[in-house]
């Protein structure tokens, strides 16, 4: 029995491959603590003064270079490692604070500290009762519609 060629059941699947072999060589992980958020990207053999992080508006690149042996005269048995360039971008959403981004390579493992920003972090408003409370814009409003009326 023959069987059908799909040429869109194909893409998809080299599209997959590119996708995956693309995220197995700069794995991450990130998490929320407190008021900052914490990125932590492996990156072992890499020469830190390779690391590049940017911020252009809410995105959020990462690029490393790794450098392994040159080829000439060696007989190679096994070659795992990968190197060339790496890249890895983010979008960071509104209320992250772009300006106060930190990063810190130690041990193969960059992290990069980004804050929240003082607006969107979380707050408590007080409740006020009674004639002391002021409605303030709310009250303001009224008074212009009554004028007005």
């Amino acid at each position: 029995m023959a069987t059908r060629f799909d040429p869109f059941r194909e893409l998809d699947r080299f599209a997959q491959a590119v996708r995956s072999e693309s995220l197995r060589g700069m794995p991450m992980d990130l998490y929320r603590q407190d008021d900052r958020y914490v990125l932590s990207v492996d990156l072992p053999g890499i020469d830190p003064g390779s690391v590049d992080i940017d911020v252009d508006g809410q995105l959020l690149t990462i690029r490393a270079e790794r450098t392994l042996r040159g080829t000439d005269g060696v007989q190679w048995l096994t070659r795992e490692r990968e190197g060339g360039s790496f890249l890895r971008q983010l979008s960071l959403g509104q209320g992250i604070d772009t300006d106060g981004i930190t990063a810190h390579y130690e041990n193969g493992v960059l992290n990069v500290i980004i804050p929240v920003s003082e607006k969107a972090r979380p707050r408590r408003i007080e409740v006020q009762s009674g004639s002391s409370a002021s409605l303030g814009a709310a009250e303001d409003h009224q008074e212009t519609e009554a004028v007005s009326a």
